[in-house]
């Protein structure tokens, strides 16, 4: 194409009328479609993966228990163990709509809106870099970095709120310090909001308080004034949910936990060993390197987000998209500036020179949203254009055809099962079923959860908790210590066994526990108005690694 032929296309790509910026993509917008088509069209698990985890299916449960005009639970009505006791269903905003694009599109409604709030994610974390002023071929390179090192969280469940929220907050604050306007306070409504989808509230609430100390620090007192009203505002925001400060207790009690700290893999350190830890991996060194420049320079708030954040992710893994988001547009700065000193003087017709001003060309073209993101979505919803959209829970982790195939023997039954596949069950039988423990690890607590790590390993008095808690039938995958136990003992017969799962039958004559008479009396419609808890369990990864210690 000649430089003419270029020219007279700038102005059709570039800043246009509005009627160009609604009709013609930007690249930002273009970047969203890449990153969905990239993620979740190409391959043969494309959708699927964002169900790995069996809490996306108790989150449409609580969801619907919610529409069903049931309100919001309070007491929990899943568990066989704590069956009527208190529980916060600290997550119940998301499981709405969960629950409502669940009835409207089946499970294709819910990864869409997973995959669109990654997608989101990333093209908010570009846009941010090129309005600081970074290099736009940079931005897009840490962009790419940041969203591998994030999908460890990439799972249809209530934390993509936060991932696609924290970054749009952050920058509302740099545009605030840049520049002071009204649109700052519009973050408290949004923390009312954010409260009620996800926990990850929290986070928002750590950067405002480390910008008051980092504005102390720079002995900006009207800083720390506005600030201050900020964060006060904000916290404020977060009583409005239906448990008040109960569910600031909770949280706090839930991230303090030795027990969650012991047995969830999300809250244990980083073990960088697969490809998307070692992208956090070479982010957390980059983030270093600029939380140190930024002191150089007395830009505190940055510095102390980025330590801040770095050493939350390294206490704990399930930070590490936070990290991501706080650090990634200020290493994009500082990589800016040294790209900078490198191509001053450089010839255009150098290969550095070329790139820089292809560079130049890109960065006003981040700048608008047309309506090509949204047509894209509803054409994926309504049109079927090939894409491997999801009927059921993926069958490489879950027994969907043993459970299709014996159905009648296990609804309603007390099945002993991993929790993951106890949140299946949940998916598939309830109101009939309930479970032992599922992945709400914080509400079951160590009491029942020790006992349920005895219990899938074999421990000593594994067939005394087996008889404590009428279990009647089992489903286990054939690699855990019970299942071998169960195969040779005499009050237990296989029933069926393909190879992924094995289903495990009691042989009769055993009387009821007490507890047994007493849950099969309550009718399913007089269930206490409960809820669901927390995700409280780690991040499950695609290389089979168990999510217990």
């Amino acid at each position: 194409m000649t430089p003419s032929a270029v020219e007279t296309l700038r102005p059709s790509i570039g800043v246009g009328s509005g009627v160009r910026r609604i009709l013609a993509p930007s690249y930002s917008d273009l970047m969203f479609i890449a990153m969905i088509v990239w993620l979740f069209v190409l391959g043969e698990d494309a959708w699927s993966r964002l169900l790995v985890d069996g809490d996306t299916g108790w989150h449409i449960r609580v969801g619907e228990y919610i529409l069903d005009g049931k309100g919001i639970p309070k007491t929990d009505f899943f568990s066989l163990t704590k069956f009527g006791q208190t529980w916060y269903a600290w997550e119940w905003g998301a499981d709405v709509i969960y629950a409502w694009l669940y009835r409207a599109w089946g499970l294709k409604g819910i990864v869409l809106l997973s995959g669109a709030q990654i997608a989101l994610f990333a093209v908010l974390l570009a846009r941010f870099m090129v309005w600081r002023g970074a290099n736009p071929l940079l931005a897009v390179a840490l962009t790419l970095l940041a969203a591998g090192a994030g999908s460890l969280h990439y799972l249809a469940r209530p934390h993509l709120f936060t991932l696609a929220m924290l970054p749009g907050a952050i920058w509302v604050i740099e545009r605030d310090r840049r520049r002071p306007d009204w649109a700052i306070w519009t973050l408290i409504p949004l923390t009312a909001i954010w409260t009620n989808l996800h926990g990850g509230f929290m986070a928002l609430i750590a950067c405002v308080g480390l910008l008051v100390v980092a504005e102390a620090i720079e002995r900006n007192w009207g800083g720390v004034i506005r600030y201050g009203l900020l964060g006060a505002g904000c916290g404020l925001a977060t009583l409005a949910n239906p448990y008040g400060y109960h569910l600031h207790e909770h949280v706090i009690a839930y991230l303090q936990s030795d027990w969650i700290k012991d047995v969830v893999e999300e809250f244990q350190s980083p073990r960088f060993r697969s490809e998307n830890l070692m992208q956090f991996e070479a982010l957390l060194l980059l983030g270093v390197m600029a939380a140190a420049a930024s002191a150089w320079k007395r830009n505190w708030a940055h510095c102390l987000w980025i330590l801040f954040w770095a050493h939350q992710s390294l206490v704990s893994v399930r930070h590490a998209t936070v990290f991501v988001s706080v650090a990634t547009p200020v290493i994009a700065v500082e990589l800016t500036a040294l790209w900078r000193q490198w191509a001053t003087g450089a010839s255009k017709k150098s290969v550095l020179g070329i790139f820089d001003s292809l560079a130049a060309d890109m960065a006003p073209n981040f700048r608008w949203t047309s309506l090509w993101p949204v047509g894209f979505l509803a054409a994926l919803l309504f049109v079927d254009v090939g894409s491997k959209w999801p009927g059921d829970f993926p069958t490489l982790r879950f027994p969907v055809k043993t459970i299709n195939a014996h159905a009648a023997k296990l609804r309603g039954q007390r099945v002993f099962t991993t929790d993951e596949w106890a949140d299946y069950l949940l998916y598939r039988f309830y109101p009939d079923q309930r479970v032992f423990f599922d992945g709400r690890s914080d509400f079951y607590g160590p009491s029942v959860g020790k006992e349920y790590i005895r219990l899938t390993g074999g421990g000593h008095d594994w067939k005394q908790l087996m008889t404590k808690h009428d279990f009647r039938v089992a489903l286990l995958p054939p690699d855990v210590a019970i299942a071998t136990l169960l195969k040779t003992d005499r009050d237990w017969r296989i029933v069926a066994d393909d190879g992924k799962a094995i289903v495990f039958e009691r042989v009769a004559g055993f009387p009821k526990t007490p507890a047994t008479a007493l849950m099969e009396s309550v009718p399913s419609d007089e269930l206490p108005k409960g809820d669901l808890a927390v995700n409280g369990r780690r991040v499950p990864t695609h290389s089979g690694e168990k999510r217990w210690n």
